[in-house]
């Protein structure tokens, strides 16, 4: 194989995997805007909502990547296109250009505080512990005496739903297990 041969088939794997992450991103945002993390869950219908929402939804689709070698390399991926959505987003609400780094740090560090605060007690399934932190970070601009377990229980379901998809699925863009 010739080195334009080389170049033009690594050109072609580069835009097959960029199309695959935008595919499972807007999989991921069509999931974090469900009525039901709001209505029922608690999430407040916010910025900083949709936010926790967005997060939480990334989050599960990359303990999904985490469990599976063939499919870490998305991950990273994943996270470079959440953060440019995040971007994207804070510069339409007009936050000037100045501003953007700072606070691309700090929601940066929020979603992986989060990241931190979700992973254990989804890992082995222990809702009270996973309820906690959805309420200490989450909820915590909710309506007092909002019930974490309900967000609690989408988690640990939702989870679940990603542990039996196959991977082909993922590696095609897919969340569900549809075509």
């Amino acid at each position: 194989m010739s080195m334009l041969e080389r170049w033009r088939q690594r050109s072609r794997n580069r835009e097959r995997n960029r199309e695959i992450v935008d595919d499972l991103y807007a999989g991921i945002v069509e999931t974090s805007r469900r009525p039901m993390l709001f209505v029922e869950a608690g999430l407040p219908d916010t910025v900083m909502g949709r936010f926790e929402s967005l997060s939480i939804s990334v989050f599960l689709v990359l303990a999904r990547c985490g469990e599976d070698p063939e499919l870490k390399p998305l991950a990273q991926d994943l996270v470079d296109r959440f953060m440019l959505d995040v971007e994207d987003s804070i510069r339409e609400l007009g936050i000037g250009d100045v501003s953007v780094p700072k606070r691309m740090r700090k929601l940066a560090g929020m979603f992986y505080e989060r990241v931190g605060a979700y992973d254990a007690p989804l890992a082995v399934g222990d809702r009270e512990a996973l309820a906690l932190g959805l309420q200490r970070f989450a909820l915590a601009d909710a309506p007092a005496g909002t019930d974490a377990a309900p967000l609690a229980a989408d988690l640990i379901a939702r989870h679940a739903a990603y542990r039996r998809l196959p991977s082909a699925a993922i590696l095609r863009g897919r969340l569900d297990e549809e075509s």
